[in-house]
């Protein structure tokens, strides 16, 4: 049951992430009205919310944007940072999103930033555990519990991330439609393209879920 479950979410994630690339792709060739390039939107909602100790900065690869509260800085992937498109506004004001969620002391991401210490050092051990433990299962089934919490712990980060992602994205949404950025049909579409974005992350801890139910079956079947 497990297993089926698994071949469902990740038909699922299949389908949504080709689904949001195509949205994307879609509106990354739709013109913005204003003009404005993804940093500059950046720039504007980060004044317009008096944070001043953040910057924002131009990143390699596709779709690597993100908020890094380490060091303070909005990091746009080139198609963003340079781009005048209803896409790149919309991302741009999602990350800056996470830099507003930062200034105001949102609970959800202290929560989930307190968890990134220890889920660093996890991760890079997790798997080995877990491989272990289904190989020693008879012998020592403890050794898979212990992975299993540790994954279990991974889970509840996928979780708790999408209460900071739906609510930058709010945020987003908020700012674009009162700062006249966007065209009302632009906005539909920069709420489209962020939902779609919003259903991957709903789709990463939905799979993470299901693994580490699998693990778990495994777990207690073991006598079978």
């Amino acid at each position: 049951m497990s297993l089926v479950l698994m071949l469902g979410i990740m038909l699922a994630s299949w389908l949504v992430g080709a689904r949001f690339k195509s949205r994307f792709k879609l509106y990354a060739a739709t013109p913005l009205s204003s003009g404005l390039t993804g940093e500059e939107v950046a720039q504007r909602m980060l004044a317009e919310h008096n944070i001043k100790d953040v910057q924002v900065i131009s990143t390699g690869g596709q779709l690597t944007d993100h908020y890094d509260p380490t060091k303070r800085t909005v990091n746009l992937s080139q198609e963003v940072y340079y781009g005048r498109s209803v896409a790149a506004a919309a991302v741009a004001a999602h990350e800056v999103g996470h830099a507003v969620q930062h200034a105001t002391a949102y609970s959800w991401l202290q929560f989930r930033s307190a968890m990134v210490p220890a889920l660093s050092v996890t991760s890079r051990i997790m798997p080995w555990i877990l491989l272990a433990g289904v190989f020693t299962l008879q012998a020592f089934p403890q050794l898979l519990l212990l992975g299993i919490i540790l994954f279990a712990g991974t889970t509840l980060f996928t979780f708790v991330t999408l209460p900071v992602e739906f609510d930058a994205s709010r945020r987003a949404l908020a700012w674009l439609d009162r700062s006249n950025i966007a065209q009302s049909q632009q906005h539909t579409m920069a709420k489209d393209a962020l939902n779609w974005a919003a259903m991957t992350y709903v789709i990463a801890a939905l799979s993470s879920l299901a693994t580490l139910l699998y693990y778990v079956s495994i777990f207690m079947n073991r006598r079978d």
